[in-house]
């Protein structure tokens, strides 16, 4: 190991040491919300490449033919997919069927982005705690030692804005992200609804 990559190790230990017990529940948060956040950055972006157009859509399921998945792998292609696996030949059913397979697919858009917004909405209400048993700690060696002694006033001080400044950089990129995520996901569910009913007329 690099003496450069112990001194960060060594950095990183005296940060999260000086933020309190509330850096803890901050770290899990923010490894949980980015590794939710790259698997929904991951899954759009495979919506979106590898896009059919409406009419290959509607070419694909006039003849019952599944999109190639090494051509197509966007939202389109899995909509036709979903419904050319189920469709039964009814025309009245077919068009249950159709939007069904929409729904379902528009639902799965959904998935994680409450609990991201979530998470980036509680990491500033955990860091604002962590300046409260800060200022706590600090007060408590007020009482004891006075205002003369700066020194053991440090620590809670420290406290107080680590876990400050650690709830904001968790959460403002978290909540850009969620913003971010939440227009894709309803540009995704635009284009589903769009082709599903451009198909629902000619089933």
């Amino acid at each position: 190991m690099s003496p450069i990559f112990q001194d960060h190790i060594h950095c990183m230990e005296a940060f999260f040491s000086a933020g309190g017990v509330v850096m803890i529940p901050l770290l899990i948060m923010s490894v949980l919300m980015w590794t939710l956040i790259i698997n929904r950055v991951f899954f759009f972006r495979r919506l979106y490449r590898r896009n059919m157009s409406r009419k290959t859509a509607l070419a694909h399921v006039k003849v019952s033919k599944l999109p190639d998945p090494k051509k197509y792998r966007g939202a389109v292609a899995m909509l036709v997919n979903g419904f050319l696996r189920r469709r039964c030949g009814l025309t009245e059913v077919d068009r249950f069927i159709l939007d069904e397979t929409a729904l379902v697919l528009i639902s799965s858009l959904n998935r994680y982005l409450t609990l991201i917004a979530v998470l980036a909405a509680l990491a500033p209400l955990l860091g604002l705690l962590g300046t409260v048993t800060g200022m706590i700690a600090t007060f408590d060696i007020i009482s004891i030692f006075g205002t003369g002694n700066a020194k053991a006033m440090a620590g809670g001080i420290s406290e107080a804005l680590i876990t400050t400044q650690t709830g904001l950089l968790v959460a403002i990129p978290g909540l850009y992200m969620s913003g971010f995520l939440s227009r894709r996901a309803e540009n995704l569910k635009q284009r589903i609804s769009a082709v599903g009913i451009y198909l629902r007329r000619h089933v």
